[in-house]
This record gives structure tokens, C-alpha cells and sequence, in this order.
């Protein structure tokens, strides 16, 4: 049976020489892809030219500085509020948030200010039918201090504002590095997730037998919560852009 959810690929991956916009949008298409995410704006026409929806795009700046400081919600709001319309106008699924880095604040504080700031912007996104995906990051390799760094921040974002328009947006590489336990945090946590990120690890390489997370049976764990979003695959390609691609589609489709 197929899977009831959608894929789409990370713009930012895969855009490189030799290979142009128009090549890489018309080889999603051709796999079998549903949308592209995380592309400039610029790009947004093409995209829907190609027939390519967009999964998401970063709902405000930036993974830094971000929403656990109360300070920065006056300018991630306004930030926000400009996204969701335009998400809407373009049927953007998704806008990715960040906490920001925890440079020294304790866990409960930044996980408080966080859905404060997102629930000032929770309902608007919900009558706009977009939904705010608060990244999960890895702290150890990629993104030092950074503070939503375990599914848990998150999860508990999600309860305190308690909107159907904020979600988690769970990226398998990173939780892999800080906390591993894929297939169990899925299951347990799934309701909160709104997206998910792929990758494989080490090395943030194609999905293939050179990493060690056996996506296989994290796409079987995925299909099997009924999940209907998307999964974009955000790796950096180590050989053919085209070809891993391609490989990830077959496999998270099978």
C-alpha cells in the first residue's frame, strides 16, 4: 500500500552547479515528487510552473536569536504575520520557527516564552490553514546552544499553546544525533509532529547503507501513525544529486 504521505525535497541541498533550478524542479517531477521546500521566494513561481507545491518555507529569522527571548517576539510577530500571508496566498504548508540559542536559560523558561510567541500568531495561522513547525535541532555538531535541541522542548511548545496550527517539525538526523530512539518517539509523539526532515547520519549524506539509521523502518513507523503531510528530504548529496533523490523517493514510497 502506498504511503498516505507526501514528499518533497530541500531546495537548499540540491541547487548546486552543474545543475540549475530548472533542472532539479523538472527531475523532482519526473521522480514522482509532490513539492519543494525552502527555496527563495524568487523561485516560488517556478515551482508552481513545474506543478511543484511548497512544503515550507522559514516563517521568520532567525535559528539564533529566536523565540525563546521575549524580546525578539516583537519582530518575529510581525515576521510571522507577513509569512502566513503569504503562505496562504501561495498554499504554503508549512513555516519552520526557531527557538533560538540557549545561551544560559533554563529549558522550562525558553520552552514558556517560545509558546508565548507563538500563540500570539497561532490563530491567525490556523484561519489561514498554515501550520508553524518548530524545528528540532542538533546542538552538537550543526547548531551549538541552539535550545529546542530534544523532541521534549518541543512537544511541551506544542502543549502550551495548544493550537492545531503549531506542530513540531521533527528532523530525524538531528534527533539522531541528540537523542536517537526514532522509531519509539514517533510513536509516542507523533500527534505533534507536523513535518519531517530527513537525512542520513553521520555526515548528513543520502539515505544509504554508508549511515546508520534504517530509514526503511522509520518510513514503515511513519505510514503506520497515518501521518498525511510531508516528509522532505534534506541531505547533502556525496554523489549524483539526481540519483539520491531519486533513491530516497523509491524508498520512502515502498
Amino acid at each position: 500500500m502506498t504511503p498516505a504521505y507526501r514528499q518533497s525535497i530541500s531546495w537548499w541541498c540540491f541547487v548546486s552547479d552543474p545543475l540549475s533550478p530548472e533542472e532539479l524542479l523538472r527531475a523532482a517531477v519526473e521522480i514522482g515528487y509532490d513539492a519543494v521546500e525552502l527555496l527563495p521566494e524568487a523561485y516560488w513561481p517556478l515551482a508552481r510552473q513545474y506543478g511543484l507545491a511548497i512544503a515550507s518555507v522559514n516563517g521568520h529569522a532567525s535559528i539564533v536569536e529566536g523565540l525563546n527571548r521575549r524580546a525578539h517576539h516583537p519582530r518575529i510577530v510581525r515576521e510571522l504575520e507577513a509569512n502566513i500571508a503569504k503562505a496562504e496566498q501561495w498554499r504554503i504548508a508549512n513555516l519552520i520557527c526557531f527557538s533560538g540559542s540557549r545561551d544560559g536559560l533554563h529549558d522550562a523558561a525558553g520552552v514558556e516564552a517560545t509558546a508565548e510567541g507563538l500563540a500570539q500568531v497561532a490563530r491567525r495561522a490556523e484561519d489561514a490553514g498554515v501550520t508553524l513547525v518548530l524545528e528540532v535541532l542538533n546542538s552538537k555538531v550543526d547548531h551549538p546552544d541552539y535550545q529546542a535541541d530534544h523532541t521534549a522542548f518541543a512537544v511541551e511548545v506544542c502543549r502550551q499553546v495548544n493550537s492545531p496550527a503549531v506542530k513540531v517539525l521533527y528532523d530525524i538526523y538531528h534527533m539522531q544525533i541528540m537523542e536517537g530512539d526514532i522509531i519509539r518517539t514517533i510513536e509516542a509523539h507523533h500527534r505533534w509532529f507536523g513535518h519531517y526532515h530527513t537525512a542520513g547520519n553521520p555526515g548528513r549524506g543520502e539515505l544509504d547503507e554508508q549511515q546508520e539509521l534504517n530509514y526503511a523502518a522509520i518510513f514503515r513507523a511513519i505510514a503506520a501513525t497515518g501521518y498525511t503531510g510531508y516528509i522532505g528530504h534534506e541531505f547533502i548529496p556525496r554523489k549524483d544529486p539526481i540519483a539520491g533523490l531519486r533513491a530516497a523517493f523509491e524508498l520512502a514510497r515502498a
